[in-house]
């Protein structure tokens, strides 16, 4: 208790005494990351009540004000599909009030709440009310009251940081639990006991007039600078839960922080956590406004994660609630500044009454002010910043905030001047639910409507562009790539034809190494569920992943029984991986759950950006299943042998008709899943069901050999040794190849050149045979000469023409213009 919590006295004739916490960033200035850390520990204590399946479908409700960030935060360690809402004491008019509940000890009493889907609140699921304190259970009793009565449901849990009811108070909630015919929970980091003399009330009103006029610090010499920083926010994404904030916004908000720290820690001139420059370690105070609690916090933590060690970064709010400041080291409101409030409908009113510091000198007259007994109810206030040496203070408000009361003379930003050299503005859009809102994506695609598997085989997260013209000639499309003019996901190649020998070598191929495959299949399968089970759900990265995709729930259906969830999603190198698809995932989920699936790896480029892009979603396991690693940059995979896998062999005829992933912002608007063309009119070519069942039908055959080299693979040092890469590298250095992206190592790789972009040679092992076959013959044809070497560690590497390239060289050292 004594970790989590300080004490003070409030200004507030209900009540006497006020426990701070120290891990919720409101009062109290803490590490973003503690803040965050502790409100997730505490939807993982409720996860672990409830159970996983529960607290999916759970629904979170935080408590205005303190509680608006806390209750995200549980909403996200729980892993809540269905998000979470708070309570908020600002009418929006735009926006029909649900319910509405009184908190009676509070300084502002009445609660309103405005979910944009009033089914948020009409679920069977749980219900979890969150609050920093668990004081008496009153307010829990009256907001669980009016709720059950406008939809009555079986479970209700009450979460805190800390717990200090006493005995009468937990049998009231028990019997209150009784009489409703619900059951009740109570989770908390702590528990303990608050102890008070009868004549509380009257002994806190007489401290406070005894300390109330204690000088606070003296204010910097020179007044501040106030500026306005821009931060990118997301169009459309909410501010906060005041409306509901669930796994899509909480997907697209992470995609963005990174970003939004990045111009923050530039207009604060902040060093990066790997820079060795010597320099004193600034302090900066990222500081929400009152009910804006969660997006300030993760904007500070991604602003910590950043900056490292370089830089300290703290975190906390504003509040309506007056406490008394006392400056001695052993109570939890050191300072204090009170000022007008900003975001009221009075405030524009209000912007030229000025309100000076309850315990900061005046900047006016530079002498110390008295509390003020008659204090307007709209004051705000902000504690332990004034004289803590901070050296900027990031200010996080929502536009609704931004009026001229914020910038008048004794508002808010003009208290921060008087003590901190630096005050940043970073203003938010206020979310308000429009009626003409985006929806969000659509469902997923299935065949046959879209792709020719069958549609428990893979549900795909794109966008159906079958109708756009989107193909350009190769030569073409290839030196608009290289010029730096467009990106590879703009356009698509024309789909390559097979000959008739070129398809007998399919099938040939695919009939000498189905046995080899399917034993490969088995064997990433068979890890997936040792090491991610019971019940992972299969992810495949369009689109030559989905192949392997498909396979791995075949065998965990033919061979255990299991019908595992498949979806085939968009990653683009240089972009990331589709965020609304993240989104989808995430709603539908647990992200812990999820396993990313591939084909093979060449040097490793699509698994570097698939940790990049899950970086900033922690929950997602940032790791790739493929069937081949010879590039030895996984620790999940079939085989790390570079053997034909007859899917490479073949573009969409193999992968259900389904073109290479698009990302255009004239086609795939903020709210779109990435795009992809659906080719119908190939569909006498098609062999994608032929390869899947010519594969499964090996499974009964190699079971117990996969089933053995899984084993053999959980005891086995399987850490990547990046060995691929290093090669690329060393090619790229002997033929004077500037770009690795233009290395494309491995069977797999190499026939993706040759089918689709400007071969420049072909390299291969001395020796390899039929693996190669296909390769042969798809070189002869392009007229692309092969090399035969003995140093390679990938049975073959295709080298795309360089001469678009700018620079580049050849063997021979001559231009390769």
């Amino acid at each position: 208790m004594r970790q989590l919590l300080g004490l003070a006295l409030r200004r507030n004739p209900k009540r006497a005494h006020l426990l701070v916490s120290t891990v919720l960033g409101k009062h109290v200035p803490q590490r973003p990351s503690v803040v965050l850390e502790a409100g997730t520990r505490l939807g993982a204590r409720v996860r672990e009540l409830l159970g996983a399946g529960q607290a999916a479908d759970a629904v979170v409700l935080g408590f205005a004000e303190t509680a608006t960030g806390l209750g995200l935060t549980v909403a996200y360690g729980m892993g809540s599909r269905a998000g979470a809402l708070h309570s908020t004491r600002r009418a929006v008019a735009e926006v029909a009030r649900f319910g509405a509940f009184e908190e009676e000890h509070s300084h502002a009493t009445s609660h309103l709440l405005l979910p944009k889907d009033p089914g948020l609140l009409r679920g069977d699921g749980p219900l979890v009310l969150v609050d920093d304190e668990l004081s008496t259970g009153r307010t829990v009793r009256n907001t669980i009251a009016a709720l059950h009565a406008a939809h009555p449901r079986q479970r209700y849990v009450v979460a805190a940081l800390v717990d200090t009811r006493g005995g009468d108070d937990v049998a009231e909630l028990e019997k209150f639990a009784a009489d409703l015919g619900a059951r009740i929970d109570v989770v908390a980091l702590a528990a303990g006991r608050v102890r008070l003399p009868a004549d509380v009330l009257e002994r806190g009103s007489t401290l406070v007039a005894r300390h109330g006029g204690t000088p606070a610090p003296a204010p910097a010499a020179e007044r501040g600078t106030v500026e306005r920083v821009e931060l990118g926010w997301p169009a459309g994404l909410p501010d906060g839960g005041r409306h509901g904030f669930g796994p899509r916004e909480q997907i697209r908000l992470e995609a963005a922080l990174p970003a939004m720290a990045a111009r923050l820690a530039d207009a604060l001139g902040l060093p990066a956590a790997g820079d060795s420059t010597p320099g004193e370690v600034p302090r900066v105070l990222v500081l929400g406004t009152e009910e804006l609690m969660y997006a300030p916090l993760r904007l500070a933590c991604a602003l910590e994660e950043r900056t490292g060690s370089r830089a300290e970064i703290r975190f906390s709010t504003t509040t309506r609630s007056p406490v008394l400041a006392v400056d001695d080291p052993g109570y939890a409101i050191r300072t204090a500044l009170r000022f007008p409030a900003h975001d009221t409908p009075d405030a524009t009113r209000d912007a030229t009454r000025t309100t000076a510091s309850t315990t900061a000198a005046d900047p006016a007259t530079e002498t110390a002010q008295p509390p003020v007994a008659g204090a307007a109810p709209e004051d705000r206030y902000v504690y332990n910043v004034a004289g803590q040496g901070f050296d900027a203070v990031v200010v996080v408000t929502d536009s609704v905030g931004d009026t001229p009361a914020l910038h008048a003379p004794g508002g808010l930003l003009d208290q921060l001047a008087g003590c901190t050299p630096a005050v940043l503005l970073a203003v938010v859009p206020s979310y308000v639910p429009a009626p003409d809102e985006p929806a969000p994506p659509p469902a997923p695609l299935h065949g046959p409507a879209f792709s020719s598997y069958d549609p428990e085989d893979v549900a795909w997260l794109l966008r159906d562009l079958s109708d756009v013209p989107l193909e350009a000639p190769t030569e073409e499309r290839e030196e608009a790539i290289q010029a730096g003019g467009a990106h590879y996901a703009e356009s698509l190649p024309v789909e390559y034809q097979p000959s008739p020998e070129y398809q007998r070598l399919f099938h040939s191929a695919l009939e000498s190494s189905a046995a080899r495959l399917a034993r490969a299949v088995g064997t990433v399968t068979e890890t997936v569920l040792a090491e991610r089970g019971p019940r992972p759900v299969l992810v495949s990265l369009a689109r030559a992943g989905t192949p392997v995709g498909v396979l791995m729930r075949r065998w965990a259906r033919q061979t255990r029984g299991l019908d595992l969830p498949h979806y085939a999603v968009s990653i683009v190198r240089g972009r990331g991986i589709d965020t609304n698809a993240l989104a989808h995932l995430a709603a539908h989920h647990d992200p812990a759950d999820i396993v990313f699936v591939d084909g093979w790896t060449g040097k490793g480029a699509i698994t570097r950006e698939l940790a990049q892009a899950l970086a900033a979603h922690p929950r997602f396991v940032p790791e790739l299943a493929v069937l081949a690693d010879p590039g030895s940059c996984v620790s999940t995979f079939g085989t790390r042998e570079d053997f034909l896998i007859p899917s490479a062999c073949l573009n969409s005829t193999v992968s259900g008709l389904i073109s290479r992933t698009v990302l255009r912002a004239d086609l795939i608007g903020p709210h779109d899943f990435h795009g992809a063309k659906f080719y119908r009119e190939l569909a006498g070519n098609d062999v994608s069901r032929h390869f899947v069942d010519t594969v499964a039908a090996h499974f009964t055959e190699v079971r117990d050999g996969a089933v053995r080299d899984a084993a053999a693979l959980a005891a086995a040092d399987r850490t990547p040794s990046w060995a691929g890469w290093r090669a690329v590298e060393e090619i790229s250095e002997a033929y004077g190849i500037g770009d690795v992206n233009l290395i494309k190592p491995g069977v797999g790789e190499t026939t993706r050149v040759l089918l689709r972009r400007v071969p420049w040679r072909i390299l291969a092992r001395r020796g390899a045979g039929a693996d190669l076959d296909h390769v042969r013959l798809l070189a002869e044809q392009r007229g692309v000469p092969v090399e035969e070497t003995d140093e390679l560690p990938y049975t073959c590497v295709g080298l795309i023409h360089p001469r678009y390239t700018r620079g580049a060289t050849g063997a021979d050292g001559k231009a390769a213009r």
